[in-house]
């Protein structure tokens, strides 16, 4: 069969139960998903493989394959109607006024004016527009990007994914801090040794082969005690366990400083030299936006450019 025949000829509905039979593994359990009869999606298959003129499954009493042509055709399917169950999201944006909903995935510690600005900009010119913001792991982030689930994303990036394009929207120090009821709460003049054989807490992404790599360095060079007594992916978290003494941490500078003037959170060193970590955009340029992600991603996007990256990097 000629390829623009197929196109036009092909039954959308035979594909949508054979991808059903390719993801449940079998004829009984695809038509009690489908709620029909055996023989009817049995009939569904064999008519979907007559207008392919390949064998799509390969089965019999102990084995249930798809063929090459089978897998490539569920993968190519999934992809289809992946962009088909976006058309309601992205009709209902369509009018006068830019409607429609952003949802935004990104790292508990992003914290940046250029961004929290383009949000309040945002809404001022799109009042009907709707938001929401996940929180998550980087790597979830990364994920939910590339899976097309998030308009796009804002997180750590320790290796790149090739089908992601990526943005660098500001960078931030790190550096070690303390509870009110640590020992060394309130001592001045501190140097790196004294921290030798402290127990300390941090991120999930505090590996030598992750995203805040330099933190772990950085770690490794103070000699904290190698047990680390406390880990989290929320910034919030990592800071509530530093607060309540469970040991030494790091965090953003920029996000400590009011912790630090309110003293509920004391600077150690090193004062100089700390680590520097980006945080990046991520967009999946794949996806289709309706007019509000559209927007919003746009004034994120002008804004990073026409904002010098000195006044995008966050000292303290």
């Amino acid at each position: 069969m000629r390829p623009e025949r197929l196109v036009w000829d092909l039954d959308w509905n035979l594909l949508r139960t054979f991808v059903v039979i390719a993801e449940v593994r079998s004829i009984t359990r695809a038509a009690e998903h489908l709620n029909l009869r055996q023989p009817t999606v049995s009939n569904a298959l064999r008519r979907l493989e007559d207008r392919i003129g390949r064998q799509l499954v390969e089965r019999d009493a102990t084995r249930f394959e798809l063929t090459e042509v089978g897998k490539l055709l569920y993968e190519q399917s999934v992809e289809v109607f992946g962009a088909i169950s976006q058309l309601p999201r992205l009709v209902r944006g369509v009018s006068d006024d830019v409607t429609g909903h952003v949802t935004i995935a990104v790292a508990s510690h992003v914290v940046s004016p250029l961004f929290d600005r383009v949000l309040g900009e945002f809404h001022q010119s799109y009042p009907r527009a709707t938001i929401t913001i996940q929180v998550a792991p980087s790597i979830e982030v990364t994920k939910q990007v590339r899976e097309r689930r998030a308009s796009f994303g804002l997180c750590l990036v320790s290796q790149r994914d090739p089908t992601l394009t990526y943005t660098m929207v500001y960078r931030e120090f790190f550096g070690f801090f303390c509870g009110p009821t640590h020992r060394l709460f309130g001592q001045k003049e501190l140097r790196l040794e004294d921290l030798e054989g402290e127990m300390s807490v941090s991120f999930q992404t505090d590996h030598i082969t992750d995203a805040l790599r330099p933190v772990a360095l950085l770690r490794s060079e103070a000699r904290l005690d190698a047990s680390v007594v406390g880990v989290s992916s929320s910034l919030e978290e990592v800071r509530r366990m530093i607060i309540a003494g469970l040991g030494i941490g790091p965090l953003p500078l920029h996000v400590a400083r009011r912790d630090v003037s309110d003293g509920t959170l004391w600077r150690l060193p090193p004062y100089k030299d700390v680590p520097a970590i980006d945080i990046y955009l991520l967009v999946n340029e794949q996806r289709p936006m309706n007019r509000a992600e559209s927007a919003l991603l746009d004034g994120l996007q002008r804004a990073i450019a026409d904002t010098p990256v000195e006044e995008r990097t966050y000292l303290q």
